[in-house]
């Protein structure tokens, strides 16, 4: 009887390491990022429309760039509701939803013969479809799967569009110099529809549905009711957030960043480059080469903003940002030499590193609301962004060069840069979401 009695507790207590040796949120983590990669497709594709477009159809660049402001405007603006509806209906449902929305606005663009309807398939539908599938979708991933190690999971979050980035330019722009801009957008257009059973199969909502606690956590989490009123409750919490000195900060510096990255480097880098000799494919491949850089760049801020005040790495990041694009316009020639190749490296570095810092400072002010929080603040990242993608087409069209924009860009870096040590860490006590 004694033999029998202790069988059991051994084999009890031997089980449970060799099951949760790997917590299932670095899963959830693993399939989001490849989440994000595929739909990283229609992220690169943008800047080189430019070209042919205008080659093609004769539509000026400011009317590519209205197309394309709209696109980054709507990223911005869907990606609160977006993180509102999450809490409401699931993360895949609404990433599912999002990423076929992309598909069907990025295939019916080779349809197209009037400037109007690059407008209504590549700036409203890809736009709405892009602003679910935005970094709040990764701040809501985050939020609910950990508790411990959220600057490196949203570094690597943040860096899987980089990664996509790498993975889609290279090819989308062969295509495009070989073939035509058609093909290169069905290929966005599948890869869209090819992650959506993979979202809809291996994602989960909560750690709660799998019966586990988030990683780090030291007691189980329930899942929360789902939230009614999502639009309601997103504008609630932006007029909460809105009464803030932060928010503000936090507002203007993303706004700037999505003015200097996707904005302007994203949208203008080839079509830039191109004006200067150099070829279509090698101005691309550059592109994703900072994406590569990207991803070390943001893991690593990531570990960072775990470990030091992202308050100072913000400063530091625009301040960095803007030194490199006030060198850019030196740069730019027929080939690729050295002195570009450090540009890339050091540009790539610091791509989207702002994110997780962003990403903490939301978290310490504005708690359970944060992923809303920094919806809105997306929001002001991607009209910064939509601005410059639109005022760069008219300032080629009217200076016959990119020059003017990227010294404003740079000068708006250095104002970020100061605006970032003005946030101050919140006073002790209840979230200020929560009054």
């Amino acid at each position: 009887m004694t033999q029998t009695s202790e069988a059991p507790a051994a084999i009890q207590v031997q089980k449970p390491p060799a099951r949760f040796r790997i917590h299932r949120a670095w899963f959830v983590a693993a399939v989001t990022f490849v989440t994000i990669i595929g739909a990283a497709a229609f992220r690169s594709l943008s800047g080189l429309l430019i070209d042919p477009l205008h080659q093609e159809f004769g539509w000026s660049r400011g009317t590519i760039g209205a197309a394309v402001s709209i696109n980054l405007a709507l990223y911005g603006l869907t990606a609160p509701f977006a993180a509102a509806l999450m809490d409401r209906f699931g993360i895949r449902r609404v990433v599912a939803v999002a990423l076929t929305v992309i598909a069907l606005g990025s295939g019916l663009t080779v349809w197209m013969t009037a400037a109007w309807q690059l407008l209504l398939c590549w700036g409203l539908l890809v736009g709405l479809g892009s602003g679910s599938m935005a970094l709040a979708f990764a701040a809501t991933v985050t939020n609910r799967w950990f508790t411990e190690r959220r600057g490196l999971v949203s570094g690597i979050l943040t860096a899987a569009s980089a990664s996509g980035q790498l993975i889609f330019l290279p090819l989308l722009s062969w295509m495009i110099t070989r073939h035509d801009w058609r093909p290169a957008a069905v290929t966005v257009s599948l890869a869209a529809l090819a992650v959506v059973p993979f979202v809809w199969l291996l994602l989960r909502d909560h750690p709660a549905d799998v019966g586990a606690s988030p990683y780090g956590a030291q007691e189980f989490v329930p899942k929360p009711a789902p939230v009614q009123g999502a639009a309601r409750r997103t504008v609630k919490v932006l007029l909460s957030a809105m009464r803030t000195g932060p928010f503000w900060l936090l507002a203007g510096t993303f706004a700037i960043c999505g003015a200097s990255t996707n904005g302007l480097v994203q949208t203008h880098f080839v079509p830039a480059a191109h004006d200067h000799g150099m070829p279509v494919t090698a101005a691309a491949s550059l592109l994703a080469v900072i994406g590569v850089f990207d991803v070390v760049g943001t893991i690593a801020s990531g570990w960072f903003t775990d470990r030091f005040s992202p308050r100072r790495l913000l400063a530091v990041y625009y301040a960095l940002r803007g030194i490199s694009l006030l060198f850019l316009p030196l740069l730019l020639a027929p080939t690729v030499h050295p002195p570009m190749i450090f540009f890339i490296v050091f540009y790539g570095l610091d791509w989207v590193a702002t994110v997780p810092p962003t990403l903490a400072l939301c978290r310490e002010h504005y708690g359970d609301d944060s992923a809303i929080v920094f919806g809105w603040v997306l929001a002001s990242h991607q009209v910064g962004a939509a601005l410059i993608a639109f005022l760069g087409g008219v300032a080629r069209d009217t200076f016959g060069s990119y020059d003017v924009v990227w010294y404003a860009s740079g000068a708006l870096c250095a104002a970020a840069a100061l605006m970032a040590l003005v946030i101050r860490r919140r006073p002790a006590g209840p979230a200020l979401a929560a009054a």
